[in-house]
């Protein structure tokens, strides 16, 4: 069943699992003129997630994802413009710079408290709604679930990170959003395919993944941000409008369909035989 907003699906399932993924939105809504640049307002953008886990249908997964950039505003950022990562580059709520430091806006343009409260109203509000809404829904049938959120970055990021980061990352907020059982079954899923993983690295999960991973209530959340480069062709230095986003490639993409669905299964394996902690 899909339902929702023209931006906002939201695809509804029977098993214990949702596949939340609130980075691959390309569209920039009413806000196209304000930034300096729409190709630097999509850069970031979690390219081509949401064909990635297409196949979480199969599994009668729900999924829910918004096809609003990130730029507009960032459904996995805290609402209140708190830093999910003190001390370290990150971007805002609402983003003022891209990853690599490009600013967005003109100084004379940059989003206040009423634009950014009006973009929260429009699009943030209604995306975590969805979530309530779907948690609450599955809970009624199952005393367990798994909230997964989907993501994925260039894997070369100087500003945000060193060095290439992990083509796997775990994220669990330091094992307060699920189960350490649920971190131990997609971790060994991952390290069967790869060794380049981590969990709680660099990413420890945004802020869906704090605010929903309860485990003992039943609601188990985990991040997973993938390394670009699993399934995509990178640039070797920032990326430019000639050569960022490469297309998207079936074939390419293929090798880690197959991992990110035993790591769905693995999921749903959790859910199936746990009951709430």
């Amino acid at each position: 069943m899909s339902a929702a907003r023209q931006w906002l699906t939201v695809r509804r399932g029977k098993a214990p699992l949702i596949v939340s993924i609130p980075h691959a939105g390309t569209q920039l809504a009413d806000i196209q003129d304000q930034v300096t640049s729409p190709w630097l307002a999509t850069v970031d953008a979690d390219w081509w997630v949401d064909r990635l886990y297409a196949f979480a249908s199969d599994l009668d997964a729900t999924l829910i994802a918004t096809a609003i950039s990130r730029t507009v505003i960032d459904v996995n950022r805290d609402p209140h413009s708190r830093s999910l990562y003190p001390g370290l580059a990150t971007t805002e709520l609402v983003p003022t710079t891209t990853f690599d430091g490009a600013p967005l806006y003109d100084a004379n343009r940059v989003p206040g408290t009423q634009e950014q409260a009006r973009r929260r109203n429009l699009y943030f509000d209604p995306y975590h709604a969805a979530l309530r809404e779907e948690i609450a829904r599955l809970r009624q049938v199952h005393s367990s679930i798994v909230l997964y959120d989907a993501h994925s970055i260039r894997s070369h990021i100087p500003r945000l990170f060193d060095g290439t980061l992990p083509q796997f990352n775990i994220g669990t907020y330091d094992g307060r959003s699920c189960s350490q059982q649920l971190t131990d079954a997609v971790s060994a899923v991952c390290s069967n395919f790869s060794n380049s993983f981590v969990v709680n690295g660099r990413f420890k999960g945004g802020s869906i993944t704090r605010t929903y991973g309860q485990p003992a209530r039943g609601v188990h959340a985990i991040q997973m941000e993938l390394g670009c480069r699993g399934y995509m062709d990178e640039p070797a230095s920032p990326p430019t409008e000639s050569n960022w986003p490469s297309p998207w490639s079936a074939e390419r993409a293929a090798p880690l369909q197959g991992v990110l669905r035993e790591v769905l299964d693995a999921c749903l394996a959790f859910a199936n035989r746990s009951v709430a902690e």
